[in-house]
């Protein structure tokens, strides 16, 4: 796994170790960041269930002003240091060692211009988040929040929590779901 494009471009990046995460693999990121780019400059970015950091190391090699990592990990923790300090960009990062919801309390910002998550798949946690999330002042309705999640996964509770798709993205085996703020 390699960082794609900007400064830290053709990077390889460590992941954890086992089978708890499960990467982005180069040709979706690449395909995401595609679709993010326009978004991404002086951005405040938001890694949730970041794993090896990869997509908000993205984020910041693009031209994120910052970004933010949640994990719980103690092992994608360490990669996710790792991979800043190997990158560069440990400087406009905050790693932060707690669940994704309590993440979200965590930052203190005027306005967080792009979330992405990408939980365990099966587990429910896109709903928690997203209840969370529209509860938050520094959520907007400019906020674009990415979903990476399984084929099957059902978000038809979106509007219940106050979002609207945008658009979603179609691969062989996942999607990535963008929504915002009604």
């Amino acid at each position: 796994m390699r960082v794609i494009a900007g400064t830290a471009r053709s990077l390889r990046l460590k992941t954890p170790e086992g089978t708890d995460t499960r990467p982005t693999t180069d040709r979706i990121k690449e395909t995401l960041f595609n679709m993010l780019q326009p978004y991404l400059p002086d951005a405040v970015f938001a890694d949730l269930f970041a794993g090896s950091g990869a997509i908000g190391i993205e984020a910041l090699s693009r031209g994120a002003k910052s970004a933010y990592f949640a994990e719980n990990d103690k092992k994608a923790l360490s990669c996710i240091r790792e991979n800043l300090q190997f990158t560069h960009l440990a400087d406009r990062a905050t790693v932060l060692q707690t669940d994704a919801v309590s993440a979200l309390y965590s930052i203190h910002e005027k306005e967080i211009d792009i979330i992405f998550m990408d939980p365990p798949y099966g587990c429910g946690h896109e709903e928690r988040v997203l209840e969370a999330v529209s509860e938050l002042s520094c959520v907007t309705k400019d906020t674009l929040i990415v979903i990476e999640t399984s084929l099957k996964t059902d978000l038809s509770y979106l509007d219940k929590w106050g979002f609207y798709l945008e658009k979603e993205k179609v691969y062989k085996t996942n999607r990535h779901i963008f929504c915002r703020k009604n």
